[in-house]
């Protein structure tokens, strides 16, 4: 079983592995519905998904309609002014197949003119308050993508209260010493004001190199169940973050099977040898 730490300010005891909807963009009902055992094997009981991964909530819904007390559920809103992310909320909700979702996040709220529309008047931080107003949003958070999103979201943090961010995290950005500081910044600012910190790309292994894929994620993953374990287990280390898992249905029980084996991480040297080996390098271009 994967322990469960508080998220944040919530009052909700999560499991320290959330399950990353994303792997559901183009799933069926068939490929989905047998999930839920495997989440609920190994114990996990939030669910991050958003209205931009496809079909994500649409399949999620069945079980939501029977299993919502089981699981914390998040969703989010890419939208950036008021009335399309209002629009995007509500649609979330319907095909979530529930009256409410217990955190709404800001997706991917990192171009500084996107961040200044989304905040600003008539943005979409706006549509999640007056949610939230309404008992249709119980929190509300915002995340994002690349080397600046760390720095990004204590400006965001800065402008408001937000109850959870959600930002990259794995052995090799933390190598960079500019997002490390970021990071580390970011993480003090989190402990202070009790903000949940969600991370992903944990076992990114770089940009597809061909156009042939073999698994659903946008980046090519770490797939051998050891590499997998030193990546995951390196991430957990880190005692108030929370790890979302894969965007593949095949990796998922690699993924936790990793978390659910968690002692300690894996010393430097066997990272630094993983990194050689697998020649991992950055999603996101030179930093």
């Amino acid at each position: 079983m994967i322990g469960k730490r508080p998220f944040g300010r919530t009052g909700h005891l999560s499991s320290t592995t959330l399950f990353g909807a994303a792997a559901l963009f183009n799933a069926t009902q068939e490929e989905t519905d047998p999930v839920l055992d495997v989440l609920l094997e190994y114990g996990v009981n939030h669910i991050d998904t958003a209205a931009g991964y496809g079909v994500s909530e649409d399949r999620l819904g069945p079980w939501m309609k029977h299993h919502r007390d089981r699981f914390f559920l998040a969703t989010k809103t890419g939208d950036r002014d008021y009335a399309a992310a209002k629009a995007s909320i509500h649609r979330s909700l319907d095909r979530l197949q529930t009256d409410r979702v217990d955190l709404l996040q800001l997706h991917a709220l990192t171009h500084p003119g996107e961040w200044e529309q989304a905040l600003g008047p008539g943005g979409a931080l706006e549509a999640a308050v007056e949610a939230r107003d309404q008992g249709l949003v119980r929190f509300i958070g915002v995340t994002g993508h690349g080397w600046t999103v760390a720095a990004m979201h204590l400006k965001s943090l800065e402008r408001f209260d937000f109850d959870s961010v959600l930002l990259p995290y794995n052995y090799m950005m933390w190598g960079n010493e500019g997002y490390r500081a970021d990071f580390e910044k970011l993480e003090q600012v989190c402990l202070e004001r009790n903000v949940a910190m969600q991370t992903i790309k944990t076992i990114a292994l770089g940009p597809w190199a061909t156009s042939e894929r073999t698994h659903t994620t946008w980046y090519q993953p770490l797939q051998e169940q050891d590499a997998i374990d030193k990546a995951v287990q390196w991430a957990m280390a880190r005692p108030q973050i929370f790890l979302n898992t894969v965007g593949d249905l095949s990796l998922l029980p690699k993924v936790l099977d990793a978390a659910s084996r968690f002692e300690g991480p894996p010393p430097d040297e066997e990272m630094d040898m993983l990194m050689r080996e697998k020649k991992i390098s950055s999603l996101f271009g030179i930093p």
